[in-house]
Formats: structure tokens, sequence, C-alpha cells
């Protein structure tokens, strides 16, 4: 998937997430509105500043470090057309 094939939105990074990741839960939040004027803010309330709540059998024995990596790893492609800021909450396994 090339990066004109992306927007950075909520949908998206689930796609992204669930494609990697095989979350058993995964709730994407978009908080751009709340950062409107602030750095990395494109203005339109949309698109630049998410809260990403996830559980996945993938993050079981790795430090919340390495759970973090494998979160960013994933929405990389989303770095580069706007993804500002990605607040990270690991969910206990279900």
């Amino acid at each position: 998937m090339s990066t004109s094939d992306l927007n950075s939105d909520a949908a998206t990074i689930d796609r992204l997430l669930r494609a990697a990741l095989h979350p058993s839960a995964l709730e994407v939040i978009d908080e751009s509105a709340d950062h409107i004027g602030h750095a990395g803010s494109n203005g339109l309330g949309t698109g630049t500043h998410f809260r990403v709540r996830i559980a996945s059998p993938q993050f079981q024995n790795r430090s919340r470090v390495a759970q973090h990596r494998l979160v960013y790893d994933a929405v990389q492609p989303l770095m580069a057309i706007g993804l500002h800021a990605l607040a990270i909450e690991i969910l206990p396994a279900p």
C-alpha cells in the first residue's frame, strides 16, 4: 500500500493496526479537535491527533516500549501524510 492510498483518519489507522497486529480489542479516537492551534494541528480539527486503545496477542511477553513500537511501526506510513500524535493505551488481553 503506497502513501497515496492512505488517509490520516481513524478508519485507516484501524485498518493498518488490524492488518499488522490482529487485535482482540481496538478503539481509535480522533482527538484532533482538542488540539487545534497546537503544534502539528492542520487547523481542520481532524486527522492529526489520535488515541488508540488496543489489545493484541502480539503484545504478550513484550515490554511496554516494545508494544508501543509495534503500534508505531504499523502506522508509520501515516506520519508522512499528517499523523502528528498518537496516544497509545495498551489494554489487557481479554
